[in-house]
């Protein structure tokens, strides 16, 4: 289903070489895929935020630059066992032993005693909840044999998942020049956290847990105020600061959103709100088109048919500002018309959705059924009327 019969209103206007759909829309479709940077400014060093949908960029602030992730950067020991849960025949009443460094480690702890083994889902939510050191590298040594291999593991894994700015040397976020990532990094984590497993994901909203007789709350402050967050994960150390990385679903939207380089507890749990209070005020989703749904259609030069109905190859949703009133344009644009044979599934045109001051997306068109070239007389019939009619003739 479109929104408001919008294929439907789309009126074509022809040209010799390039034919062009175009309309002008107001009140409910008053925007366009968002990434208005400027928009409002916040006092963190880094900072993104994502609509988890779209993938639509509400705010960017240094995002692309390495950075000290602090405990955020357990989210990608956590991925790595969830990916052992599912894919390597691990199991949550598996169990760990705990070697004298992680019983040692400092810093935040589940306080695993040396000696004992504990489950793994006990130590999962001694990372996600508590963000115990200790159960990182309990976790770690229990999959790896050592933290270092299970890091180098988690460099491979990460390349894969296309973590571009991020580099490892432990499993805790434990303070080091060359442990890194970047805002970006952690937003690609999330979401794939989110997708890859939605049976586990859940774990990150769990308020408390308690181990060895000491309860501990999840330290996440948007669990607790309304938000809507289900997740992920906080981080501080002295180089990295104050940071977060929070998902938050509101009825059928969900956003995703890093903050980093914050000066206090305070100014984390603030900040966060008030980003992901701005983000769901501001901006909607708008669903253009569905699955299946006719765009327009391309004129058809010696085929079958006369013209071809275009389609995308899945759905378009955009994120569009709630209170903007400027004008979008939406255009079909293609090189024709376009030579028969034509085969389903083929790009023949370039969906375009723009709007002042906003990104223009652009989005393939294809060819929603075959065409098949005409015969000798249907060609030479075809090729005498362009000449009679001119190119912007039918056929």
């Amino acid at each position: 289903m479109t929104d408001g019969g919008l294929a439907g209103r789309i009126a074509t206007m022809n040209d010799t070489r390039t034919f062009t759909a175009a309309v002008a829309l107001v009140a409910g479709l008053v925007g366009f895929l968002a990434q208005p940077a400027a928009a409002i400014d916040t006092p963190a060093r880094h900072a993104l935020l994502v609509d988890h949908d779209t993938g639509a960029v509400l705010l960017e602030k240094d995002a692309e630059a390495p950075m000290a992730p602090a405990s955020m950067s357990k989210l990608m020991t956590v991925y790595m066992v969830f990916l052992a849960l599912k894919e390597q025949g691990l199991t949550l009443d598996d169990t760990f032993e705990v070697s004298k460094k992680a019983w040692k480690m400092g810093g935040s702890k589940m306080f695993v005693e040396v000696g004992k083994r504990v489950r793994v889902g006990d130590l999962l939510n001694g990372v996600i909840i508590q963000s115990g050191n200790d159960a990182c590298i309990v976790l770690a040594e229990g999959l790896a044999g050592t933290e270092e291999a299970f890091a180098e593991e988690m460099n491979a894994v990460a390349t894969k998942l296309g973590l571009r700015d991020s580099h490892f040397t432990n499993a805790s976020g434990w303070p080091h020049p060359e442990h890194v990532m970047s805002a970006w990094d952690l937003v690609r984590l999330s979401q794939r956290l989110i997708d890859d497993f939605p049976n586990y994901y859940k774990l990150f909203r769990v308020k408390e847990f308690t181990y060895n007789k000491i309860k501990q709350g999840n330290r996440n402050p948007l669990l607790y105020n309304g938000s809507g967050a289900d997740g992920l994960k906080t981080g501080h150390t002295k180089a990295s600061g104050y940071g977060l990385v929070a998902s938050a679903k509101r009825k059928d939207r969900r956003l995703i959103l890093v903050v980093n380089g914050l000066d206090s507890v305070n100014a984390r749990s603030r900040e966060s709100s008030r980003l992901l209070g701005w983000a769901f005020r501001q901006f909607a989703n708008h669903k253009l088109f569905g699955p299946g749904d006719e765009v327009g259609e391309a004129q058809v030069w010696l085929g079958t048919e006369d013209t071809v109905p275009l389609v995308l190859a899945e759905p378009l949703t955009v994120t569009i500002p709630r209170k903007a009133r400027k004008e979008m344009k939406v255009t079909i644009s293609y090189d024709g018309p376009v030579a028969a044979p034509i085969a389903e599934g083929t790009a023949i045109a370039t969906l375009r959705i723009s709007a002042k001051g906003l990104p223009t997306v652009e989005k393939p068109l294809l060819a929603a059924r075959d065409v098949e070239r005409r015969g000798p007389l249907g060609r030479l019939w075809g090729a005498l009327t362009h000449v009679v009619l001119g190119a912007g003739g039918a056929d």
